[in-house]
């Protein structure tokens, strides 16, 4: 008998004929004698309902009601599928966080998982228990409040419960079969992948691919967690997250990522001195923004332009920062430009560890389809652009085409 988690996203329990189809699905592996923990999101379009309402209320809510108020979407599906699955004389019980209990940090609305306890779920798998069904996305604080992790965490969840429970797999139900190596909606020659390693799925995620919660992809690699994507609507094969392996490595590049919500932002003639950058991005941080790309440019009379990329959304408190800062006299630059009509593309792939000529292949490209590049930024396994919103489409498929992802021979590298 092994134990199994399988997460069936807000899609995928949208309505009861979703739902029992998603306990037909958990049935065939109670059947093969597995124990299963099934993590569930709230109904499609559920979550955003309870947000839209707490936000009509007040503006300025309290975060801790916040939280309770947009957790009980998934307290709904978790009760409704249990019912569903005992109507079917399959042994099942619903869990909310708290009853686990799943206890978190205390930062609602974007918690962290502490621990899992694990005495409750198992004694009641000891009685005979076949199915646990726990509601995702929330926990509980040591303030005795309940918490939740932000979007996408029931995907968090998910896997936290199959590294704490040592589960052999965890199966994530979406309403996309696996991961592609583009968006399919811009690259109709786009594969889906058979496997893909932790590193490659944690940049695709960070990069704008929405498959999985980045968080979820750290914390499986981090445990070692096998993590198997796979559509509810098909029962086609899907995806699976895991370590690398000999034959990943052979490929070049897994895939293009595009994320099209972007701003860029110019600090123009600020002194260059020591500390200055430091006090820059300092001051963003406390403010909460998520910096990405960074390009400094110094010139020969002392003086240094700085630009940075960050979510479009974000635009506006930022440039709100920074003018607090020189207000304060932390900073002192000539004036702030934005740009709110760019987008970030991504080629990903860990054969660049070993490979040369990646970055100049995707540069030849871009530039021969007329597309300039504004800023550069690099890791490992990742070669990311910023450039004109409006060239994101013909740069993704250019991209894919030319480093030739959509071929039959990057499908028998899996």
């Amino acid at each position: 008998m092994a134990k199994i988690v399988m997460k069936f996203g807000g899609t995928s329990v949208a309505d009861l004929e979703r739902m029992r189809i998603a306990a037909s699905y958990i049935k065939e592996e109670v059947d093969k004698g597995n124990e299963v923990i099934v993590i569930v999101s709230a109904m499609a379009g559920e979550t955003n309902k309870l947000v839209e309402t707490v936000n009509s209320v007040s503006s300025f809510f309290d975060a801790r009601e916040y939280d309770a108020v947009v957790s009980s979407g998934e307290n709904v599906t978790s009760g409704i599928l249990a019912l569903i699955l005992q109507d079917m004389d399959i042994p099942a019980r619903s869990w909310q966080g708290w009853q686990v209990p799943i206890t978190t940090s205390s930062t609602h609305s974007s918690a962290r998982i502490m621990d899992i306890c694990t005495q409750n779920v198992k004694a009641k798998f000891d009685e005979g228990l076949k199915v646990a069904v726990v509601a995702g996305f929330q926990g509980i604080s040591e303030e005795n409040r309940i918490t939740t992790l932000g979007r996408g965490g029931s995907d968090l969840t998910a896997v936290a419960f199959a590294a704490k429970f040592d589960c052999e797999r965890c199966d994530i139900f979406t309403d996309v079969d696996g991961v592609y190596t583009a968006d399919p909606r811009i690259v109709f020659k786009a594969r889906k992948l058979n496997r893909i390693s932790y590193d490659e799925m944690l940049e695709l995620a960070s990069l704008g691919a929405k498959v999985l919660q980045t968080r979820s992809v750290q914390m499986a690699m981090a445990h070692q967690v096998p993590v198997y994507v796979r559509s509810s609507f098909t029962g086609k094969p899907g995806t699976l997250v895991c370590s690398e392996d000999e034959k990943m490595e052979n490929r070049t590049i897994s895939g293009i990522a595009h994320s099209r919500d972007e701003a860029k932002i110019s600090i123009i003639s600020v002194a260059d001195r020591p500390g200055i950058a430091a006090t820059i991005f300092g001051a963003l941080s406390d403010h909460g923004i998520i910096v990405d790309m960074i390009v400094q440019n110094i010139s020969e009379s002392g003086r240094t332009d700085i630009t940075f990329s960050c979510p479009l959304e974000q635009s506006a408190l930022a440039e709100k920062a920074l003018l607090e800062a020189k207000e304060k006299n932390l900073v002192n630059f000539h004036e702030i430009l934005q740009d709110l009509e760019v987008c970030k593309i991504s080629v990903v792939g860990i054969g660049m560890r070993s490979q040369s000529g990646v970055a100049a292949k995707m540069f030849s490209i871009l530039a021969d389809e007329g597309i300039n590049i504004q800023i550069i930024s690099t890791s490992e396994i990742k070669i990311s652009v910023l450039v004109e919103r409006k060239y994101m489409e013909l740069a993704v498929q250019a991209l894919h085409d030319k480093f030739e992802l959509h071929t039959n021979r990057i499908s028998s590298e899996q």
